[in-house]
């Protein structure tokens, strides 16, 4: 490859030799200048390779930002070209992604930060609980108003773009590091969660940032690595997530495409290679994919450091380059800035025609949601909380108008104490051990239940204290947290209760018989708090509970029959321990956010009934999962490091469905203080002939607007059967007809509804499936088809739990 790319700058006479050097050949199979996709044939190769896609399609403003878009182009038409080089280039600052000002035309310049939990770098800003938990809630309500809450706050510190929410990783391996920063290893609910969090965001007023587009699985060799000598010098390049066209849509691009329905600002390319090219250059991806498939109409902006050519990179649809090179992190890692300077060389010598476009795109999002009036300044508390580029890496003056260092939290304390409850899923029951009545002994077992001793950053794991949310740059800058061994105290007060603690997991795995160390007498419960690390940067080793947490249950619950176990976790724990007797009752708590303890005293005391249903499935064992991490080659080559996704569609509840595995707790499970049933399924079609395919309508944001046409509606009959109040998750699957192609899943989730119910009460619950529900990717056609022949619908309370079934024929 890069003998031909040798061959295509020496014969054009539109690139100089600085525009040349801005190439990456190394792997990549996308660079070309003058292709066009022809019409029904594969945007994807089906291993390792990555077609051209050119040209980069211009922005039209359809669906809703036509007036922005002139906006934009008016304002874009005044600037000179280096003003425009800087409007796509990061400069160093104080947020953690920075587009300078440029006075003379009133703007204020444009302030990035992280992330998908909490504004990090500021002050006195709340840290809400993880996409993991917002996704365990199965509440498009929540869903929203965390998106609302979020971006109030980084509206009033002068954030104009969150970089959230996250749908890569989708959760393709348990084991990735940041699975915990995104929803859902499903994509129907990913998808759901994404378009709620960002119409949350937007209608706020802050653009929101879908990332990681797109095949970012894991951590692991994200990133090339370098000459340790000369740190622009390759020795390996990143993993390449090698998968399939159809694989690809169904798995990957669905909660994207919805993004994209939502109308996302932005869009952030991923780290590693895709099919071999790397993800902010791959032109298949971007300009196939987001920019034409999906009809994107934002800017793509790379991942910080994830731009490894210029020239290459624009023309295969990259927008923004972050951070631009400059700031701690340039510096530390020797990575140049391809646009800056070279923009402007590129477009003197004519090498570089879209800029305008690139520009346009970045405006119009700014105008259409209004942030040129009024908004409000940078808080200069970013300024000093930034490491990431502290002030004497600026090359550039920043004036600092406004208060600084304003409490923007409101009263966000409450709404993050609900979701958290809400986004806690309760595995295990038994003899009704929970909700606790007024216990009068309590013992408080692990070190997840106190105060982290190494204060509240977050940003490195450690061993002592509460774990309320992962690290990296998805964390969040506590400015409290709320433990759950504080919360059980307060409340035990309330009881006029004992509460015992032991907190060292250390000690509490060497006891031999705890009757001889807690006192007076055995306690009326023992609860036990686990956690589980994970960060970005790294994988996960294994899928138990950290810091010996699984020896800590086994101790415990040797001596004690009323044991009540807790996890703090990015995702999936294996449990070995879920069947011993003593062990009552389990309460999966994920990440939970600043009033963690608060949120889960009010489960465990039933002020909450808990509603929370399990985004991903819980296996027996971690070898059952059939999709980990590329974690080692054993070859030295260049290019060597590869993941294959074999597997194709089955991930997750596909995999373990398909092959008919038992697994401890299946995905869509949580149990209830109170019962439920759901029974009378119908079915009735909204179209009286359905086609096999979608009507040719002009692309729109989020794709063919056919794709997203209501088709069927099925209705279901959902009664609490209990005697307390309580919330339902019914959920609907669809298992395609026999006609489909090999590999399609038995049953994929295409909706779901949170339903309170008092005791007693019946509601009826309606299911809009869409043409896209229904559809498969064909490869060939390039195309969502509905199969013909039998349908099944079932609906219940989790993958397995399935109470009602509807079969239909569609005859298209």
């Amino acid at each position: 490859m890069a003998a031909f790319l040798s061959s295509v700058i020496a014969g054009s006479a539109l690139l100089s030799a600085v525009t040349a050097q801005n190439f990456d050949g190394g792997a990549s199979s996308d660079e070309g200048f003058s292709w066009v996709q022809p019409k029904n044939t594969t945007i994807l190769g089906e291993y390792g390779h990555s077609p051209a896609v050119y040209p980069s399609p211009n922005i039209t403003g359809v669906g809703g930002w036509e007036a922005a878009l002139e906006k934009a182009k008016a304002w874009v038409a005044q600037l000179t070209l280096e003003e425009k080089a800087d409007m796509v280039t990061g400069q160093a600052g104080p947020c953690v992604g920075n587009i300078v000002a440029i006075p003379r035309l009133n703007f204020s310049g444009l302030c990035l930060h992280d992330g998908p939990l909490a504004i990090r770098v500021a002050d006195y800003t709340s840290v809400f609980s993880a996409g993991v938990s917002a996704g365990a809630t199965w509440d498009r309500a929540i869903m929203y108003e965390r998106g609302v809450a979020m971006a109030e706050e980084f509206k009033a510190k002068g954030a104009h773009v969150i970089l959230g929410p996250v749908a890569g990783p989708l959760g393709r391996s348990g084991y990735a590091g940041r699975n915990w920063e995104g929803f859902s290893s499903d994509p129907y609910l990913s998808g759901v969660a994404m378009e709620e969090t960002i119409n949350g965001h937007q209608d706020t007023g802050v653009q929101a940032t879908a990332k990681h587009w797109i095949g970012n699985e894991q951590e692991v060799q994200r990133n090339p690595t370098y000459d340790r000598n000369i740190t622009t010098v390759k020795t390996s390049n990143a993993i390449s997530s090698n998968l399939d066209d159809r694989t690809m849509h169904e798995l990957y691009m669905w909660p994207f495409a919805n993004a994209a329905r939502a109308k996302a600002a932005s869009f952030m390319c991923s780290y590693q290679r895709i099919n071999g090219s790397y993800g902010c250059q791959n032109s298949a991806s971007q300009n196939g994919l987001l920019k034409t498939e999906l009809g994107f109409q934002g800017y793509i902006m790379s991942d910080w450091g994830a731009t490894h050519s210029g020239v290459a990179s624009i023309e295969a649809g990259l927008d923004m380059n972050m951070p631009g090179g400059l700031g701690t992190y340039g510096m530390n890692f020797g990575i140049p800035s391809f646009f800056g300077g070279n923009i402007t060389i590129g477009v003197n010598n004519g090498s570089i025609t879209r800029l305008d476009d690139m520009v346009i795109r970045i405006m119009t999002p700014y105008f259409w949601l209004n942030q040129d009036k009024d908004y409000p300044s940078v808080d200069e508390s970013s300024a000093d909380l930034n490491t990431f580029s502290p002030r004497s890496s600026w090359t550039r003056n920043y004036t600092f108008t406004g208060t600084k260092s304003r409490d923007v939290r409101g009263n966000h304390a409450e709404l993050i104490r609900r979701h958290g409850a809400a986004g806690s899923v309760l595995l295990k029951n038994e003899h009704k051990a929970l909700p606790l009545k007024a216990p009068k002994n309590i013992a408080v077992f692990g070190n997840d239940a106190g105060d982290p001793v190494t204060g509240l950053l977050n940003q490195a794991d450690y061993e002592f204290g509460t774990l309320a949310a992962g690290g990296g740059s998805g964390t969040g800058q506590f400015s409290y947290l709320f433990t759950p061994l504080r919360a059980i105290q307060d409340r035990a007060i309330q009881d006029k209760a004992v509460v015992q603690h032991w907190l060292n997991n250390t000690y509490i795995t060497t006891v031999k018989d705890w009757n001889n160390v807690w006192l007076p007498t055995v306690p009326d419960v023992c609860i036990v708090l686990l956690k589980t690390w994970a960060a970005e940067g790294a994988d996960r080793k294994h899928l138990s509970v950290d810091y010996d947490g699984d020896k800590v249950v086994k101790s415990v619950a040797r001596d004690c029959n009323n044991t009540v176990v807790v996890t703090h976790s990015p995702g999936i724990n294996t449990l070995d321990w879920a069947d011993h007797p003593n062990v009552t009752a389990i309460l999966a708590a994920h990440f939970p956010g600043q009033e963690s303890g608060h949120s889960l005293v009010d489960v465990l005391y039933g002020e909450v009934n808990p509603s929370g249903h399990l985004p991903y499935t819980i296996a027996m064992n971690g070898s059952d999962y059939n999709a980990p991490p590329t974690t080692a080659i054993n070859t030295t080559g260049f290019d060597d490091w590869q993941s294959y996704f074999d597997e194709k569609l089955e991930i997750d509840y596909r995999y373990f469905d398909a092959h008919n595995i038992t697994v401890r707790y299946e995905f869509g499970f949580g149990l209830s203080y109170t019962t439920f049933n759901a029974s009378e399924i119908e079915a009735s079609p909204l179209e009286s002939n359905i086609s096999a395919l979608p009507a040719d309508l002009p692309i729109e944001q989020g794709g063919n607007p056919a794709l997203w046409e209501a088709l069927y509606n099925v209705t279901i009959s959902v009664s609490n059967t209990g005697d307390v109040a309580g919330a339902a998750v019914p959920q609907l699957y669809v298992g395609l007809p026999s006609s489909a192609p090999k590999g399609t899943p038995i049953r994929q989730l295409r909706g779901f509804e949170k339903v309170h119910l008092e005791a007693g009460e019946t509601k009826s619950v309606g299911f809009e499936l869409m043409r896209r529900d229904l559809s498969y990717w064909d490869v060939v056609r390039q195309q969502w088809v509905i199969p013909e022949g039998e349908f099944t619908f079932w609906v219940g309370f989790s993958s397995r739990d399935l109470v009602a079934e509807k079969k239909v024929t569609v005859v298209s």
